[in-house]
């Protein structure tokens, strides 16, 4: 069995400051709050067993987010179920807020969720990585072990899907 690393304190606190992005991009892959506080956990703890493979000088965010995909993909081929997704509404702190306010926000938070709850998974890690995280096309395409072309590819259909939805949920209203 493999034993953690004691990593310097440069990684530890890296390690540290990337967990609410971690947790961020782990709750668009699973849907749930307590399934990606799962994957952070796992993917924090086999970063920790596994530092010796991390290559210092390249992003650690992104191995990091590569190992959390990884873990999470072979949870969902172990488990062989699809979970129903939170609702993004118990993430949101409302004491003292403007309860008109925060309505009409939590409405349109869950219709953005339910649009891209909507995409197709590929889709979905794609809109995670670049539009939430933020990564480069050519980070994400390296992360997914993808061709840049597929991923600038994956993300402009999921900005039209994304965008039709919306629009068309925006008319019902």
């Amino acid at each position: 069995m493999n034993r953690p690393m004691n990593p310097d304190d440069t990684t530890r606190q890296a390690l540290i400051a990337l967990i609410p992005r971690l947790r961020r991009f782990a709750r668009v892959l699973t849907g749930s709050i307590a399934d990606a506080d799962d994957v952070v956990q796992a993917a924090l703890e086999k970063a920790m067993v596994n530092l010796g493979q991390y290559q210092p000088g390249t992003r650690l965010d992104a191995w990091v987010f590569r190992i959390a995909r990884n873990h999470w993909i072979d949870d969902r081929r172990r488990m062989h179920n699809r979970m129903g997704h939170d609702d993004i509404g118990e993430m949101l702190d409302l004491v003292g807020d403007d309860g008109v306010t925060v309505v009409e926000a939590s409405a349109e938070a869950r219709m953005v969720r339910a649009a891209v709850d909507s995409l197709p998974p590929e889709q979905r890690d794609v809109v995670a990585l670049v539009m939430l995280e933020e990564l480069s096309y050519r980070e994400a395409a390296d992360l997914l072990g993808l061709p840049i072309g597929t991923v600038m590819s994956r993300l402009s259909r999921a900005k039209a899907a994304l965008a039709k939805r919306i629009a068309g949920e925006g008319a019902m209203q």
